[in-house]
């Protein structure tokens, strides 16, 4: 299947988990991306960068002659006459378990809700969002301490390994697809940056900032105004690979019961501890996260 000719829409960084899995399996003649996107920037061969996907668009995509377009994490809702024009049509990379949480913030929504489980789901797309044939799904367990960053990474790890299995018995008609319940539909809106708000002098649940923290970081976070500053509240990361080198430093400072940074506008991110040592009279006292 090396031969397999597939273009590929995608500008996040997580999807280029997917990228690198196909370009070791199949031929990648073209990317569909952001300009300046993490994938445009990785990517060595043809790399489009169109403002609308257009009728225009359409004629430079034809000439391609590509037999499947794979879409992970594109950004942009794609119109039908385009995904009708490689001959297998087009898969997408969906992280979480469709029908349940289609919309752009899939991740977010699975950690804000506490799910014990969530995965990936593999579609035949159509002209609705995420609203396509099913072609696999694979479950994961959460440990309830996933932040967005490694989940989100995590899932398009499993959907490359998931894509790389199943894209030869797709293309030779041996799957079996199965259309999605519409009646278990959950939708997930797009987030916006007051969605990280909170009253500082009504402060949330222990628990309920405990997920906001890890879901919306780095966007929308979770910020609240006290004495006429910005405070932001972020995730301890514990996987390395996601960490800046100027994070690094600041983390050594971080011991294993500190249950995440703040930092107040103008100033390097610290641990609670140390914040309220600094800012005595900050309303918020004390606050425990429970491990799970």
């Amino acid at each position: 299947m090396k031969n397999t000719k597939i273009v590929f829409f995608g500008s996040d960084s997580w999807s280029i988990h997917v990228l690198k899995a196909l370009e070791d399996n199949f031929e990648i003649i073209a990317v569909v991306t952001a300009p300046n996107s993490p994938v445009s920037n990785y990517f060595k061969g043809l790399s489009l960068t169109p403002d609308k996907l257009d009728e225009n668009f359409n004629s430079h995509l034809s000439i391609l002659n590509c037999q499947l377009f794979v879409v992970a994490s594109y950004g942009k809702i794609i119109p039908k006459s385009i995904l009708d024009i490689p001959k297998y049509g087009a898969l997408n990379v969906h992280p979480s378990l469709l029908p349940k949480y289609r919309g752009p913030s899939p991740v977010p929504a699975t950690i804000l809700n506490g799910d014990k489980e969530t995965g990936v789901t593999i579609i035949k797309m159509d002209k609705k969002m995420d609203h396509g044939s099913i072609v696999s799904t694979k479950k994961l367990k959460l440990s309830g301490q996933e932040d967005f960053t490694t989940l989100i990474n995590k899932l398009f790890q499993l959907g490359a390994e998931i894509l790389v299995d199943i894209i030869p018995d797709f293309i030779a008609g041996k799957l079996k697809l199965k259309r999605q319940n519409n009646a278990r539909v959950v939708f997930c809106p797009m987030l916006k940056k007051e969605d990280g708000y909170f009253d500082i002098n009504d402060p949330l649940s222990s628990e309920k900032l405990d997920r906001i923290i890890r879901a919306y970081h780095p966007w929308p976070g979770v910020w609240t105004r006290w004495n006429a500053k910005i405070v932001k509240f972020l995730p301890i990361p514990r996987h390395s690979e996601f960490i800046s080198e100027s994070l690094k430093e600041i983390l050594k400072q971080v011991q294993d019961d500190d249950e995440f940074l703040i930092q107040m506008e103008g100033k390097k991110p610290i641990p609670l501890k140390d914040f309220l040592n600094g800012y005595p009279d900050f309303p918020l006292k004390s606050i425990t996260i429970d491990k799970k």
